[in-house]
């Protein structure tokens, strides 16, 4: 018989701690789980799936405009953006009652309460004022989006948590930002019919890909009228009334615009916790830091998902929740392999990207081959639309081995996780050169790319 309420209580309701709270009851430990906003945590709720969901709108907007190449007729069309917000809001309560449903049906114990630790084994539920106790205890809080409140009028801004719920579409939009999240939102308000102008403070957009996806990336932008400025960074934003806000920059020019959207990074959410307090150590960022078991600096308490600042992907999150539940709760040891992960960056057209970026393997492996193409999609040729794809190969040039793959273009997410499949397992060029191409699609290409790739001297 457990001393404590609880064997586990999992702050944070997100993938990765419903995932783990899910597996932990299964197995039979009594579980409890609080969580302050929604059940569901940043993905179900205000990430990824509304996020999407905003993409495949604003994809309209340029697919209207291309049906005219195939015959079709498309002068009246017009865009409501209430009602999308609100089927996009009937999903997510959809999603939200699933989670909920999930997790009572596995036995677990939800607690709608922002919940906080009064020591290494005691949970203070703040909306019920009262304590309860867990032999372990896991984060699971995520991150949330930062702002740079150094900037005078920052709060003048909005963050992606309440971009799915604007009142009405701006005919403008300011972005700041360089990273996926700034990518995608550039985007959808483009596609959605708004002016869009994206102001990035490094060289260049996406610097933590393959530099050949930031450049193409950059171009497929500016070739639909979104005006990039890098090297930049918001010096103050103004009111300047009738909605509209001046956004002053720090290379002297300045941006009037109807919304400004800050997507700058996101920080773990870890402020308040009390985990300090109880002897958690923390990075300089505020993540949870763990070992490969996701175990804090406590015994006792344990960190999954974006809260630990190591790879932050839902599909990450959720596995290193299995991993926890089966390690401490169904005695089989597991480790997250966190190898060749694929990743997608859904801006239009969209990146699909595995493995080593060409600057990684060029880092690590003495001799690289690239292989790489950019062409004019066959679908383009009647759209008149001039968007190109890109694909890139990267090789270990000793051992023929596939270590990378990055795509920008129309399917790009798609096409990634099955590649990912193929880069993980350790095929080699020869593998992909062996098998039959599919035509006509874009995909083809993977398999046709047989010149090595060798930079202008």
């Amino acid at each position: 018989m457990t001393k404590y309420d609880y064997d586990l209580f999992t702050i944070g309701a997100g993938s990765g701690g419903v995932r783990a709270s899910r597996l932990a009851s299964s197995y039979g430990a009594k579980v409890g789980v609080a969580e302050e906003y929604r059940v569901g945590g940043t993905c179900v709720i205000r990430g990824c799936v509304p996020k999407k969901y905003l993409v495949y709108a604003s994809e309209y907007g340029h697919g209207f405009h291309h049906a005219k190449g195939y015959g079709w007729s498309a002068e009246t069309v017009s865009f409501d953006w209430a009602k999308l917000i609100e089927n996009k809001d009937n999903e997510i309560d959809r999603l939200n009652g699933i989670y909920i449903r999930n997790l009572k049906n596995a036995g677990a114990d939800i607690f709608q309460s922002r919940a906080t630790l009064k020591d290494a084994h005691t949970v203070h539920l703040e909306a019920e004022n009262r304590d309860v106790t867990a032999e372990r205890i896991l984060i699971a809080t995520g991150g949330a989006p930062w702002v740079d409140e150094s900037v005078p009028g920052h709060d003048l801004g909005i963050t992606s948590n309440e971009a799915f719920h604007l009142e009405k579409l701006p005919k403008h939009v300011v972005v700041a930002g360089g990273g996926y999240i700034a990518i995608e939102f550039a985007c959808i308000f483009k596609g959605l019919g708004c002016d869009v102008c994206l102001v990035y403070r490094g060289e260049d957009i996406l610097r933590y890909f393959d530099a050949d996806v930031s450049v193409q990336v950059h171009t497929e932008l500016q070739r639909q009228g979104i005006r990039v400025i890098t090297q930049t960074i918001f010096d103050r934003i103004e009111d300047i009334g009738g909605d509209q806000k001046r956004v002053h920059l720090s290379n002297g020019e300045h941006v009037d615009t109807g919304l400004v959207f800050w997507a700058v990074g996101r920080k773990p959410a870890t402020n308040g916790l009390g985990l300090e307090k109880v002897g958690v150590e923390l990075d300089k960022n505020g993540a949870v830091k763990v070992d490969d078991n996701s175990q804090s600096s406590v015994e006792n308490i344990f960190a999954v998902g974006d809260v630990t600042d190591r790879v932050n992907l839902t599909p990450v999150a959720i596995r290193e929740g299995a991993a926890f539940a089966e390690t401490y709760y169904n005695n089989n040891p597991t480790k997250t392999d966190y190898r060749f992960i694929p990743k997608a960056v859904f801006s239009q057209p969209p990146v699909g990207s595995v493995g080593y970026a060409e600057h990684e393997a060029r880092h690590e492996f003495k001799n690289v081959d690239i292989y790489k193409t950019n062409f004019r999609s066959m679908k383009h040729i009647l759209t008149g639309s001039e968007e190109r794809v890109m694909m890139k190969l990267v090789v270990d040039g000793d051992t023929d081995r596939v270590l990378g793959c990055h795509i920008v273009g129309e399917d790009a997410a798609e096409m990634i996780q099955c590649v990912a499949i193929a880069v993980k397992a350790g095929l080699k060029k020869k593998d992909f050169d062996d098998t039959v191409a599919l035509h006509p699609t874009i995909s083809e290409e993977l398999v046709t790319m047989r010149e090595k790739f060798v930079p202008e001297v």
